[in-house]
Order: structure tokens, then C-alpha cells, then sequence
């Protein structure tokens, strides 16, 4: 996988709060033009993008926000059942004081952390924007 892509009306809080998780910006670009429409079906779109990267280097967030045409539809609300992609899981080390970090940035906890087995300790937050994300504490040799 190269990358998961999600559209945010402030990039900026996208960016101190995926940062807050570990994630580094690798660049912050424009994206506009008759040709970036013909990949996305919009037509002439003009688009502000950000990439961050995992600690590991392995995996990028792609951080849009949508100057033209404007956004359509809003799915930051859907419950975690919803058909789509929904949320993205990322491994933490220490649950608890990430937490308590991604809470400054307006993180919110969706139910309860619990722990999954001997393998890890898990929850579902409200991220920017109410986006869904999940975080996962692996225990003792999990990962």
C-alpha cells in the first residue's frame, strides 16, 4: 500500500495532530489542473495536500484539503458500523500518555480503551474533525 488518503478542512490541525502521533510531514503540496480531474473524475480541481509518513517509513497518510470543487459529502460522523472506509488503526507504545497528548488536540475517546487477550489495549478516538482512528498497544511480544 502507498498510501490512505483523507479530506480535512484545516490541514494545519491535520498536520499537530498526525505529528502528535508520530507521523513527520513530508511535504505539503498543491494539486490543481484539468489533468489531476481526470484521475479523480472532478474535472479542473484544485486541491491542497500534505503527506505524512509512519516512524517506520513504510506507510503515508495523504492530508487533502478540497479548494475546488468543494466538498460534497460528510462522513466524519458515521459510527464505527458504517459501510466504507471508516477509521485508521495506529500502533502506539505507550496508550495511556498517547492519549492524554492527542486529548490537546481535541482527541476525543469514542468508548472505553480495552484490552484485547494478551495481545493489545485498544480504543477508537475522535481525531480533527471527528475522524475515526483507532489505537493499538501492543503487550509484551505482540508485533
Amino acid at each position: 500500500m502507498d498510501n490512505v488518503g483523507i479530506v480535512l478542512e484545516s490541514l494545519d490541525d491535520g498536520i499537530a495532530f498526525f505529528t502528535e502521533l508520530g507521523l513527520t510531514l513530508e511535504g505539503r503540496a498543491m494539486v490543481e489542473g484539468e489533468w489531476a480531474g481526470r484521475i479523480t473524475g472532478l474535472g479542473n480541481q484544485r486541491v491542497e495536500i500534505a503527506m505524512m509518513v509512519t516512524p517506520d517509513g513504510h506507510s503515508r497518510l495523504e492530508l487533502s484539503r478540497f479548494l475546488s470543487p468543494p466538498v460534497v459529502a460528510d462522513h466524519r460522523n458515521a459510527p464505527v458500523n458504517a459501510c466504507g472506509y471508516l477509521r485508521a488503526m495506529f500502533t502506539v507504545s505507550e496508550l495511556d500518555e498517547t492519549l492524554t497528548r492527542l486529548r490537546k488536540h481535541g482527541a476525543q475517546l469514542v468508548g472505553e480503551v480495552v484490552q484485547y487477550g494478551n495481545s493489545y489495549r485498544l480504543c477508537y478516538i475522535r481525531g480533527p474533525e471527528g475522524l475515526l482512528i483507532g489505537l493499538a498497544e501492543p503487550l509484551g511480544g505482540s508485533r
